[in-house]
């Protein structure tokens, strides 16, 4: 199936010009759907080798952010022929819009079990842009029986989606960034924390047991920079730049705000490749 959507990527690259001039009535169909949907539907024909997704890209600029792929749809293409056949599963979880930006959490197969976050751009309905972090999926759930994906889906309190930004927002740039951990009870309630990373239980108990281990260990975590905040109601994704175990990282980070206090977190961390073995120019973020 992955070979099928290789050949439309060709023939569609092929008829550029055609294709980009023609307003034909499966266009103006698929103009009516969501981005939210467009982006579900795209994930899923990496599964599925469904070739309508194709079409909500933008043929003459698909910037992509993704390292390990090369620029425009001949890169993502290539990739895809890689895949062995067959072999693709992809269940997006969370999908979410803030303007022209749409985020989402996907449990993938994708050489390999992986959990990831990705973020497409869109101009005019046409998807342009794209970027991306991936982690192995654990075998085993956290301390607290959670996995990276489960918990809470109901995207609530659109009225509070800016304020909902500035409050995680700040909470990375304070604790996170700054390391000023005197700030970090005001940002929950209690111990009343859902954590979803591989590593750490539910609740500031958990997150403080699991930085005193860190430490024991001699294990370092470094955020240097946020690069941008997305949100829809009561989630809020962060994407930042840092260090783990001294290599140069890139942290997605959603947060799941209730009342004004975070109440869930869901991260994937992922190791940036040396710029020598970047696939395309475009940089991480």
């Amino acid at each position: 199936m992955t070979k099928t959507i290789l050949s439309t990527v060709i023939v569609l690259s092929i008829n550029l010009t055609a294709c980009n001039g023609q307003k034909s009535k499966n266009s103006e169909n698929s103009m009516e759907i969501s981005n939210k949907e467009k982006v579900v539907a795209l994930l899923k024909s990496i599964e599925t080798g469904d070739q309508e997704p194709i079409s909500y890209i933008n043929l003459n600029k698909y910037i992509q952010h993704n390292l390990g792929v090369a620029d425009g749809l001949a890169g993502f293409g290539a990739v895809l022929q890689q895949l062995p056949l067959n072999s693709a599963k992809v269940n997006t979880v969370r999908a979410f819009q803030d303007g022209d930006f749409v985020f989402t959490q996907t449990d993938y197969n994708f050489f390999g079990p992986k959990i990831g976050f990705d973020i497409f751009r869109f101009e005019e309905g046409k998807i342009v842009e794209h970027w991306a972090n991936l982690q192995e999926t654990p075998a085993n759930p956290n301390p607290s029986n959670h996995t990276m994906i489960d918990g809470a889906i109901e995207i609530k309190d659109l009225d509070k989606t800016e304020e909902n930004k500035t409050i995680v927002k700040n909470f990375v740039t304070d604790i996170l960034v700054n390391g000023d951990m005197d700030k970090l009870a005001g940002y929950f309630d209690g111990d009343n924390y859902i954590q979803h990373n591989p590593q750490i239980a539910d609740g500031l108990s958990g997150l403080g047991k699991a930085l005193e281990y860190m430490d024991s260990q001699g294990v370092t975590m470094k955020y240097d920079k946020i690069h941008n905040v997305l949100g829809e109601g009561n989630f809020v994704l962060v994407i930042s730049e840092g260090s783990f175990t001294k290599n140069h990282t890139s942290f997605y980070d959603l947060f799941r705000v209730k009342n004004g206090k975070i109440a869930e977190h869901w991260d994937v961390m992922e190791t940036i490749a040396a710029k020598e073995d970047w696939k395309n120019e475009n940089g991480k973020f």
